[in-house]
């Protein structure tokens, strides 16, 4: 039993689905469609005419010839009785005693055959179609010539009107892809958006429609962003005269309890106007040289959680060591939090992953990353604030890292910070200190 193999399907290069190049097979199917139907029509219309004055002028000199015949008079020198390359379909019409022509060739060149009975033989009149033929043939070429002309004409204006088109369309999506990274500031500004003869521009209300829904997400995004720090703002002050007050309290398992919720309250609101500084873009990172693998363990230690620790190979990074161990750290409390130990911290080059072993992370962060106030883990329950990881995600976006979100096969969530290469040139030296933030 043989198998066949795999069929393997041909797919066209990703440049033919680009609104330019439909544009342009369909200026060239339709022209050179309108130009053979066109061609066509002129090139029967002509010949049937061409053919119909060279018939009559043959049927003209066959009269001629037949009266000059019947007259005993000398035919001629074109006119012959039966001659030896008549068409059988003349000869034989002959002789059933009607007259007829037909376009056939006479010594190698074209002629029009006349042909009338004459004594039961055929007189036949060969008028040379030469010159008429070689006429239609000029007329077939300067059809051709005309639209190749016309197609390479229209294709060259149509394209160049469409090319404009697509212009303001890539600079369109371009703006649209600026601003769903963050850049809220990107606007495409189309001129034809303000110029009343363009008021029916497709391109231009797609242009317009883009940046008004970008001015209302930056408005509504800036409005979320001082929400979110004037609350923080505001909460610090009853919270700092709660504190005060708590250490006031008899020692006891109410005041233990005041006291966290308290710790939990401050902790809450440091982390939300730490998102509200990374929303509003001001953040900088203050990059120094560091050994990627000793910063990873401090960070680590700094947590004050279990997590084991490999550095399959270490290098030297430039990084902000504060902004890196807070990633870190996030990454960490939340595998504590969130999933099951072991926690496995692994340095591989640029790389850093961090991976335990619960359920994973749900759906929606996976489809969308972190979301502040939202955080379940993968059964469904509640565990957070969803703060951590939009924090470290916020972090990471300053340093200049990626930081990916999946699940292992095996089972258990798995975070993948990579880290930027360093700048070739002068580097500061690696910082000695220890201890994370």
């Amino acid at each position: 039993m043989s198998t066949g193999r795999p069929r393997t399907r041909r797919h066209l290069p990703a440049w033919t689905a680009t609104l330019y190049w439909k544009f342009a097979v369909f200026v060239i199917v339709m022209c050179c469609v309108l130009a053979t139907v066109v061609g066509v029509l002129v090139h029967v219309l002509v010949g049937r005419q061409t053919e119909s004055q060279a018939r009559n002028a043959a049927l003209a000199e066959l009269d001629s010839v037949a009266a000059a015949y019947a007259a005993g008079e000398p035919l001629g020198r074109r006119a012959a009785v039966d001659p030896a390359d008549l068409p059988a379909p003349l000869r034989a019409l002959a002789r059933r005693g009607e007259r007829g022509t037909q376009l056939a060739e006479h010594q190698g060149r074209p002629v029009m055959w006349a042909v009338t009975p004459a004594d039961g033989k055929a007189l036949a009149v060969p008028l040379d179609y030469t010159q008429r033929a070689a006429a239609i043939r000029g007329l077939d070429r300067a059809i051709i010539g005309s639209s190749a002309f016309a197609i390479a004409l229209t294709l060259a204006v149509g394209l160049f009107g469409v090319s404009r088109i697509t212009r303001r369309l890539h600079h369109t999506a371009q703006v649209a892809r600026r601003i769903s990274t963050g850049d809220l500031d990107a606007r495409v500004d189309d001129p034809h958006v303000r110029s009343a003869p363009y008021a029916q521009d497709e391109t231009a209300a797609v242009a317009a429609a883009l940046d008004a829904m970008a001015a209302a997400l930056q408005a509504k995004l800036h409005s979320e962003q001082r929400f979110t720090a004037d609350v923080a703002h505001e909460l610090r002050t009853p919270l700092t005269g709660l504190h005060v007050a708590a250490e006031l309290l008899p020692p006891g398992r109410p005041a233990e309890m005041v006291q966290d919720r308290i710790r939990t309250m401050s902790r809450l609101t440091e982390d939300l106007l730490e998102i509200s500084r990374l929303d509003a873009e001001v953040e900088r990172a203050d990059v120094e040289v560091q050994q990627l693998g000793p910063l990873a363990e401090r960070a680590v230690r700094a947590t004050g959680l279990e997590a084991e620790v490999r550095v399959e190979r270490d290098t030297r990074v430039e990084t902000d060591q504060r902004r890196l161990q807070r990633v870190l750290g996030n990454l960490v409390s939340n595998a504590h939090q969130h999933g099951r130990p072991p926690v496995l911290l692994t340095v591989d080059g640029l790389v850093i992953t961090v991976r335990d072993h619960g359920d994973g992370y749900p759906g929606h962060l996976l489809d969308h990353g972190p979301q502040r106030f939202r955080s379940r883990s993968g059964s469904g329950r509640r565990t957070g604030h969803g703060l951590g990881l939009t924090i470290a995600a916020g972090q990471a976006r300053v340093l200049g890292a990626t930081l990916r979100f999946s699940n292992a096969p095996d089972g258990g969530a798995v975070a993948e910070l990579v880290l930027t290469p360093p700048v070739p040139g002068p580097r500061r030296a690696p910082s000695g200190g220890g201890g994370g933030s």
